[in-house]
């Protein structure tokens, strides 16, 4: 049922954005079938990646090739299985997959409810160093690193931190309490979504409740900062770019 006069706490704005569950409608996307497909962040938005929310069936299939795109796939929670060729492999809650550039891939093989976060972006290669491999690994194999000594605040950081690799994708766990240290403001631009718990982001100049399940977009040099809140522990899982010139960045201006 809509809410009262329409109210909503999802924003849009020309440096971010914050999206919530109730406002997420599905997509129709090549490669997938038997799924439920909300594109959370996308180009049409500003962005110069894409992150979307996939919940799988038993008989759900998607795939394709990457081609000159990279592909970061966290499994927020379920089972399912991807293939690369003639190799399988099982996933399993807080699993993740990196695909390079120029790979076929095929997920399948899910449970009910199972819920995939897929990340894309355009790959920017370097003329000096060789590409980024396959690399499949699980979350909680990673500790999480104080973070600049808060052992409140603990970032697990999920890709090598190698040249090669243009995009990062970090899990970062904070106890009641704990805040971002100080309000950034970056070249990196970002795409999140909330885990657990519930908190504050600032975003901007604009403060914002957000808990499980919120999406927020941060284009770059959009100040930003996160208490945590309540009784129970917030996580949030983000993507930045990293690694590139900020030329190389830039968005199309055609």
């Amino acid at each position: 049922m809509t809410k009262l006069f329409g109210s909503l706490r999802t924003v849009v704005r020309e440096r971010y954005a914050l999206l919530t569950l109730e406002s997420f409608v599905p997509s129709t996307l090549p490669g997938w079938s038997d799924a439920v497909c909300v594109v959370q962040i996308s180009p049409a938005m500003g962005a110069r990646f894409s992150q979307t929310l996939v919940t799988m069936t038993p008989a759900s299939i998607g795939g394709g090739q990457t081609g000159t795109s990279e592909l970061f796939a966290y499994l927020v929670e379920g089972q399912c299985t991807v293939s690369f060729g003639q190799k399988k492999s099982s996933l399993a809650t807080d699993s993740y997959v990196y695909v390079p550039p120029q790979r076929d891939y095929l997920f399948g093989g899910a449970t009910a409810g199972t819920r995939l976060l897929l990340f894309e972006k355009t790959y920017a290669a370097l003329e000096a160093a060789a590409g980024p491999q396959l690399l499949i690994g699980k979350a909680s194999d990673i500790s999480g690193q104080p973070f600049l000594g808060d052992a409140d605040a603990r970032l697990q950081v999920l890709l090598p931190e190698q040249p090669a690799f243009d995009m990062a994708v970090n899990i970062f766990a904070y106890l009641p309490g704990a805040t971002l240290p100080f309000v950034e403001s970056h070249v990196m631009e970002h795409g999140l979504m909330m885990l657990a718990g519930q908190g504050i982001y600032r975003l901007d100049n604009d403060w914002h409740p957000v808990q499980a399940g919120d999406v927020i977009w941060m284009a770059p040099y959009c100040p930003q900062w996160f208490a945590a809140m309540g009784k129970t522990p917030a996580s949030y899982i983000y993507y930045k770019d990293v690694n590139r010139s900020a030329l190389a960045s830039q968005p199309s201006k055609t």
